[in-house]
């Protein structure tokens, strides 16, 4: 059921009318049948898997909550219980990302076997759930969370299985921490209009940044970058720039729907962007840019490997081999330069994915190493790095890396992206220019929509970015004003979006992760 579908719509407004008509006492149970209709609308079977985590990690929270409730007599019987909570979150942990694994991953190893033996190996034919790698994370934080002390488990398996399957996330996200989420979920709430009238303007806001740009950019993309692309450099680039702009408005737009129609039955989700545009490095991109990806990396994945006594042996060893600053992180460069890996690796099955998430662990590393270094070019050039001219530099820099990590992630194949991007550099003839990029689907009118949209995205975000409440301001004007604001909206949304000629609706980019 996509967000952009006339069902997802009807299944919204009834669940939200349900939900402050039912006793409060079952308010959580509407939430938890509209999640079930939600995931079984696109697949029953697929809607199994989503149980079957859910019902593992949940019994698996249960153990480790017993665990925790022994006091230990000594030291012995301490590391003894910790013994045995480890082994159970690692089995745990086996079969969840084993799950991934054999989903995403499986036939994609197969390919990389000698035919001779990959040929006689079972391939995985099963439907991929909706969202696996999503809900899979978020199980698995409960889990680790459980097992660190941090909460103690859910009793109840259907409050539990709430939280995993919420139906706004399941599509692309965010990724939700149990405390966070899980209690907002089961509260017992009165009709508030307030949050009615905020849902309402960020779903708004999501369908217009996914409807009215995404879905048009993407008329573009996909008509350039392709394997065997026949245009220069020049058209190129205005593929993966034109893809920029898709891919962050439909990620964006997406997480904008989801808060939008958590917020409608007063649930507050976690922010998963903030303003990445205006990002000053490579290293604040990420942090703004699906920020809880990048929370969840570094909870589970990279504070666990750096203070592990493997890489506390690494740090030790690299002081002593190495002289400066390379020797005092080398331990932590390494653990960031996995983590980046790993997030490569998170968005598919394909090399292409693989050197992402390699370009960005060698820029980011490089640029720990570095940064002694960058610091005192800076003094020699008297740079004043408060300065408007240099943050605009800084920004303008961050995005000419993104753009070039871009190509990884559009185009269809590794060697694919290494052609295009040697013909972007190498063969830009920008002499086809003006005489294709009128052939490529788009009329002068998309492209004014298009470049009006931007605009407006991101002068919103410029005040967003300067401490305005953009939000805040807009609901604090006269009703006529807000009235005015939501009409417009509407119309444009409708004009310009749904009923424009032509219109295809695209599925959200990050539903394939």
């Amino acid at each position: 059921m996509a967000f952009t579908s006339a069902s997802f719509i009807v299944l919204t407004i009834a669940s939200v009318l349900l939900y402050y008509i039912v006793p409060k006492k079952a308010q959580w149970c509407i939430l938890l049948l509209a999640s079930a209709a939600f995931y079984m609308a696109g697949s029953v079977k697929a809607f199994a898997w989503v149980v079957l985590v859910a019902g593992m990690t949940w019994v698996t929270g249960l153990i480790l909550g017993r665990y925790n409730a022994i006091k230990p007599a000594d030291k012995a019987q301490k590391a003894q219980i910790q013994h045995k909570k480890k082994q159970i979150a690692i089995i745990c942990a086996i079969c969840c990302f084993g799950l991934l694994y054999a989903m995403k991953y499986w036939n994609f190893t197969l390919e990389l076997l000698p035919s001779a033996l990959g040929n006689h190996i079972p391939r995985w034919d099963f439907v991929v759930p909706l969202g696996l790698s999503f809900f899979i994370f978020q199980s698995m934080s409960y889990v680790i969370d459980v097992y660190r002390g941090k909460y103690a488990p859910e009793r109840n398996p259907l409050r539990y299985g709430l939280f995993v399957s919420f139906f706004p996330q399941m599509v692309q996200g965010p990724i939700s921490r149990f405390d966070q989420l899980a209690p907002q979920l089961t509260a017992e709430r009165k009709l508030c209009w307030d949050d009615l009238q905020i849902g309402i303007q960020l779903a708004l806001w999501g369908y217009f940044k996914k409807i009215v740009i995404a879905d048009r950019a993407a008329v573009l993309v996909n008509n350039v970058i392709m394997e065997n692309c026949p245009y220069g450099g020049a058209v190129i680039a205005l593929g993966i720039l034109f893809y920029c702009i898709q891919l962050y408005c439909d990620f964006s737009g997406g997480i904008d729907i989801t808060r939008g129609v958590a917020r409608m039955f007063g649930i507050d989700m976690t922010l998963n962007f903030r303003r990445p545009l205006f990002s000053t490095s490579l290293t604040d991109y990420w942090r703004r840019w699906h920020i809880t990806l990048g929370a969840w990396m570094r909870d589970y994945v990279f504070y666990p490997l750096a203070f592990s006594k493997p890489f506390g042996k690494l740090g030790k060893w690299a002081r002593k081999h190495f002289k400066g600053m390379m020797g005092k992180i080398c331990a932590t460069s390494t653990a960031t330069f996995i983590v980046y890996l790993i997030i490569g690796i998170w968005h598919g099955a394909n090399f292409r994915f693989i050197a992402f998430g390699l370009w960005n662990g060698i820029l980011i590393t490089a640029s720990l190493l570095m940064e002694r270094r960058f610091l005192s070019w800076k003094e020699k050039l008297h740079i004043n790095d408060k300065s408007t001219g240099w943050r605009i530099f800084m920004t303008v820099r961050t995005f000419g890396l993104v753009f070039i990590g871009r190509y990884f992630t559009r185009a269809p194949r590794l060697k694919t992206v290494f052609t295009l991007l040697g013909t972007t550099v190498l063969h830009p003839h920008f002499s086809e220019f003006t005489s294709v990029v009128p052939t490529l689907g788009l009329g002068i009118s998309d492209f004014i929509i298009i470049f009006v949209g931007i605009l407006i995205v991101h002068g919103v975000e410029f005040f967003e970015e300067r401490g305005t409440d953009v939000q805040a301001w807009l609901n604090e004007r006269p009703a006529l004003v807000q009235l005015t604001v939501l009409t417009v909206s509407l119309v444009v949304l409708l004009l310009f979006g749904i009923f424009r000629a032509g219109y295809i609706s695209s599925e959200f980019i990050y539903k394939q992760f």
